[in-house]
């Protein structure tokens, strides 16, 4: 089922012209309970890995497989995301154990999906991973949303809208960080769901800032968001999502130069 997410509840522009600039597209992948199969993009479903390659472990943990976290085909990454030259499949596996100062250990993968060839399946995690961070497997309805800046809000412009931010808050009830900028959940490009302060990391090898390609959050949306952020379709509807639990309710993000050769990737946890 196709999900559509409201337009936000007042005009975001007309009320704060000064965010225009800074509108991003994301694609809101809206992770359901079900059986995805190799062939499908998914939240936690079966990857579609070559079988000549092996399958990925933990540097950490001697003999963890690393667990498959997305999978997403170009055509449902919307044209928001920039796909290397010659790939169409997006993956990216972690290790769900805990490790020494960091949350998860990511991997991110480009592929051909048409010279995968013969698929292999992958390997039980090991036994004792952490309440909440292996997915159920999902599938997933990706829908293209627009979203404006909310911690990523420069610190001179937000001063200059704070008051007029309260002022709308107060008449309308809605707030412009939950309701009306950054999009929750979990979605390609676009914004970093942060819930504290921004930590967009640079290119070890050009310098550069890196572009954000993934955020994997805890929830749909949480009890502030749901408000102006829940699809049409899921109103007042019970549903199963991908179950993932990030410290307190929080998530990673993934970072890439699209520039440096192998497109390096970093990775940023925000409890």
């Amino acid at each position: 089922m196709t999900r559509h997410t409201p337009p936000r509840p007042v005009d975001v522009e007309q009320l704060f012209p000064e965010v225009s600039p800074l509108r991003r597209q994301t694609v809101r992948l809206h992770p359901r309970a079900g059986s995805p199969s190799w062939r499908d993009s998914s939240v936690g479903g079966p990857l579609m890995w070559p079988d000549r390659e092996p399958w990925p472990l933990c540097p950490e943990h001697r003999g963890s497989p690393m667990v498959p976290i997305l999978q997403v085909y170009a055509a449902d990454a919307l044209g928001v995301v920039d796909v290397p030259p010659a790939c169409d499949l997006l993956q990216v596996l972690w290790c769900p154990h805990g490790h020494d100062g960091r949350w998860v250990v990511p991997e991110v993968h480009w592929w051909a999906a048409e010279s995968v060839g013969t698929v292999r399946a992958a390997p039980p995690p090991l036994a004792g991973a952490p309440y909440g961070r292996v997915p159920k497997p999902c599938v997933v309805h990706p829908e293209l949303v627009t979203e404006y800046p909310s911690w990523d809000l420069p610190y001179a412009l937000w001063d200059a809208l704070e008051r007029r931010f309260a002022r709308v808050e107060a008449e309308t009830g809605w707030d412009y960080q939950y309701h009306l900028s950054t999009a929750p959940g979990i979605k390609l490009g676009g914004y970093p769901g942060w819930g504290q302060d921004p930590q967009w990391p640079d290119c070890s090898g050009c310098g550069n800032p890196m572009e954000h390609l993934l955020t994997v959050a805890s929830t749909e949306a949480d009890a502030h968001s749901r408000a102006a952020w829940t699809p049409f379709e899921d109103e007042g509807v019970r549903y199963e999502s991908a179950d993932l639990r990030l410290g307190d309710m929080g998530g990673i993000y993934l970072f890439e130069c699209r520039t440096c050769p192998g497109r390096p990737f970093e990775d940023r946890f925000d409890s």
